[in-house]
């Protein structure tokens, strides 16, 4: 199978970012910032894992130094090189430190997706690790300012997740499927 195209990476990560993230509601802030193209969606082509982290030394950089009514997030995928979730997660802890090196925390944060996605003591098909589940591997940098705006805005956002994993237990499998992004069963989110 070969490698997909940008355009295609960035059609998918569309595709989940209205039918899921926002049309499930599943972050109540997306929509606001989607809506206004204040989101960057950044395809790598990093041949290995040292390139793709010097990409997210130069976006982190980026995001800090821009205007937030211009880029308030940035979503930096891969398309095939952390096809094994436990790889792409253990990528996370260096991801984090590399807020730490760049002298922003406080400042910026990281989440994670991955069509793999699965959160510790559960199990892979649980429906609860789809909250986490995208396309392809992803980096998502925030900017702390906005989430902290963001969750004055929504009464009990410490609950959100609890209502996620309720929405997509009551969605189902078949639920999910019907959105058409693909099935994210244990990594098989390529499409």
């Amino acid at each position: 199978m070969s490698s997909p195209d940008e355009s295609e990476v960035l059609a998918a990560m569309r595709r989940w970012i209205e039918q899921a993230v926002i049309g499930l509601n599943l972050c109540p802030f997306a929509k606001a910032v989607y809506v206004k193209n204040q989101v960057r969606l950044v395809v790598s082509d990093a041949p290995h894992v040292d390139g793709f982290l010097e990409q997210l030394d130069r976006e982190l950089d980026l995001l800090a130094a821009s205007d937030s009514a211009q880029i308030d997030t940035t979503l930096l995928v891969h398309p095939t090189l952390f096809d094994d979730f436990l790889e792409f997660n253990d990528l996370t802890a260096i991801a984090d430190e590399a807020i730490v090196e760049h002298g922003l925390e406080g400042v910026l944060q990281i989440a994670s997706f991955h069509p793999g996605y699965q959160f510790a003591g559960t199990a892979p098909d649980d429906l609860g690790n789809y909250t986490n589940r995208a396309p392809y591997p992803t980096l998502h940098l925030l900017r702390e300012a906005s989430i902290a705006r963001a969750v004055e805005a929504v009464p009990e956002a410490q609950t959100i997740y609890l209502r996620n994993i309720e929405t997509l237990q009551k969605l189902g499998l078949a639920g999910w499927l019907a959105l058409g992004l693909g099935d994210v069963r244990r990594g098989g989110g390529k499409h």
